[in-house]
């Protein structure tokens, strides 16, 4: 997977990001690692590399936004990982997306 640093990526945007946005994209850059290991050790008998990417990403986003120091209550966050993966994903991603971060969400404490 190719990969760029998201902080070139922002500043070569024509509008300033929303701040949360980035507080979002940096929690997730900081964290990378142990997001990547909650999303495998509980998406059961699916590598990184097997899930489809709009679902990791929105995985990877829901949890990087669950880890900050004051996190928007789990259930929103949740909810809305799982109403992205129906928008933007297959059918049955949005039922796989809630598993995992639900199994996720326990070990975030």
């Amino acid at each position: 997977m190719k990969s760029r640093a998201f902080t070139l990526i922002i500043d070569e945007l024509r509008v300033t990001p929303d701040p949360y946005t980035v507080l979002i994209l940096t929690s997730a850059e900081e964290n990378r690692t142990r997001i990547e290991d909650l999303i495998q050790e509980f998406s059961r008998d699916w590598t990184l590399d097997r899930l489809a990417i709009v679902d990791r990403l929105i995985m990877t986003l829901a949890l990087a936004e669950l880890i900050l120091p004051d996190p928007p209550p789990t259930a929103v966050v949740l909810d809305e990982a799982v109403e992205l993966a129906k928008v933007y994903s297959t059918e049955e991603s949005a039922p796989f997306v809630n598993g995992v971060l639900a199994a996720c969400v326990e070990h975030l404490q």
